[in-house]
């Protein structure tokens, strides 16, 4: 496996770990259909959470969650409605990004809720 898909994998475990920490029930991780995927679905209390987790090691090029562009919200919210038919779910949704920052000598976690709209 190739570095940065082991530090993906690293802070997808980290950013499961954070959110359970703040009380969220977590119901799928890596959920995927089709060419839509979706790194964590989890409940915030009665609001259902569509997650994206971003992870570098360092700051060079910017914030983690920086790279999350307006292609990959639509995917996003793509993803999100054909869950919710999927599962006959009615819920409010929220799209969260976490933001990881995680080397030999740092790990910084940054949760932006409701990071935007669907």
């Amino acid at each position: 496996m190739a570095k940065h898909n082991e530090l993906g994998k690293v802070g997808e475990n980290r950013a499961a770990d954070f959110l359970i920490n703040k009380q969220f029930t977590l119901l799928h991780r890596n959920w995927r259909h089709g060419k839509h995927e979706v790194d964590i679905i989890a409940l915030d209390g009665a609001v259902l959470v569509f997650v994206e987790v971003k992870t570098r090691s360092s700051y060079r090029f910017g914030f983690p969650d920086e790279s999350v562009t307006l292609k990959k919200e639509k995917m996003l919210v793509e993803a999100a409605e054909i869950f919710l038919e999927e599962e006959n779910l009615d819920y409010e949704i929220r799209f969260d990004l976490v933001s990881i920052v995680k080397n030999k000598s740092q790990e910084k976690i940054y949760h932006i809720v409701d990071a935007f709209q669907g």
